[in-house]
């Protein structure tokens, strides 16, 4: 079955004016074919939908045992590739305006205490210079592990106290760095330039011999893991998106803004961030009891 026109208009929308990743755009061409074959089989066009077609389209998925993950993100699929249909005039109003979400049960995100991010850094300062660079950078910047293996030498300020990282959707933000992530990266370059061979030039901050000239986000992975046996941590417990939770767990632990770690993150809606306000749960219940107007004092003879 070939992909209807509107989804390959749609799909190269994607890639130009949203800045859509190859896995992004593969992701939603698999989902949308899905969509297709499955109004295909009611005789109904892309274009002639109605939410009743949409509707019993999610119907299916959660009849087939799929994943309510899954079934959000088919969903999401559609009403985007609609909106789009939509301010093209292709259909007359959106079918899929409206359409019921699954239910996603919302679990807290997994992190490592401080005392074990302190342990895994001096372990990877001891054995492995590039590592400990990297684990330094991502504990003080919360980067997506892709961003941080892909950056090239040029995101890195003169100061080496700044970094220019481009997320998704290729958005541009600054991201500062700390005292010991910024020391890290000063020796980093220095070690980097003698790990190059003579007259191959890379533009990556952390080459290597990989197909991309970086080292890749499974390469960190293993190292990682390493790192981990070795500090005497389950590897299980770490990896670079968990040390990505820990970084903003433990910002807001210590009181940061909200706003300040989406920007730090790279979140472009805050309800995405407010999931790390679950380690302020203890906090919030003393701070209510001690200063809520009506959390009266026992001395007052209020609460027994």
């Amino acid at each position: 079955m070939g992909l209807s026109k509107h989804i390959e208009a749609f799909l190269e929308m994607m890639v130009a004016e949203r800045g859509a990743s190859p896995r992004t755009i593969e992701a939603y061409r698999r989902d949308l074919t899905d969509l297709t074959a499955f109004l295909e089989a009611r005789n109904v066009s892309l274009v002639r939908v109605k939410r009743s077609d949409l509707q019993a389209y999610m119907h299916q998925l959660v009849c087939n045992g799929m994943s309510p993950k899954t079934q959000a993100r088919r969903l999401s699929a559609t009403r985007e590739f609609y909106r789009f249909l939509f301010s093209e005039d292709v259909v007359d109003k959106n079918p899929s305006d409206y359409l019921l979400s699954p239910k996603l049960n919302k679990s807290l995100p997994k992190y490592l205490s401080e005392a074990e991010v302190r342990r895994l850094i001096e372990t990877a300062q001891r054995e492995n210079k590039r590592i400990y660079t990297l684990l330094e950078v991502l504990y003080a910047s919360g980067l997506r592990v892709s961003e941080l293996v892909g950056l090239p030498v040029l995101a890195v300020t003169q100061d080496n106290k700044t970094l220019f990282v481009t997320g998704k959707g290729n958005k541009e933000r600054m991201v500062p760095l700390n005292e010991p992530a910024s020391a890290a990266l000063e020796q980093w370059l220095t070690v980097r330039e003698m790990m190059l061979p003579p007259g191959r030039p890379n533009k990556w901050l952390f080459p290597s011999s990989s197909k991309s000239g970086h080292l890749t986000r499974d390469g960190f992975f293993k190292h990682l893991k390493q790192v981990a046996l070795t500090a005497g941590i389950p590897p299980e417990k770490v990896s670079p998106h968990v040390f990505r939770h820990s970084f903003a767990s433990h910002l807001v632990a210590h009181d940061a803004d909200l706003r300040s770690v989406q920007k730090m993150l790279g979140h472009a809606d805050i309800a995405t961030t407010e999931i790390y306000t679950h380690v302020l749960e203890d906090r919030l219940k003393k701070v209510v009891e001690k200063s809520h107007p009506l959390a009266y004092s026992k001395a007052k003879g209020f609460f027994k």
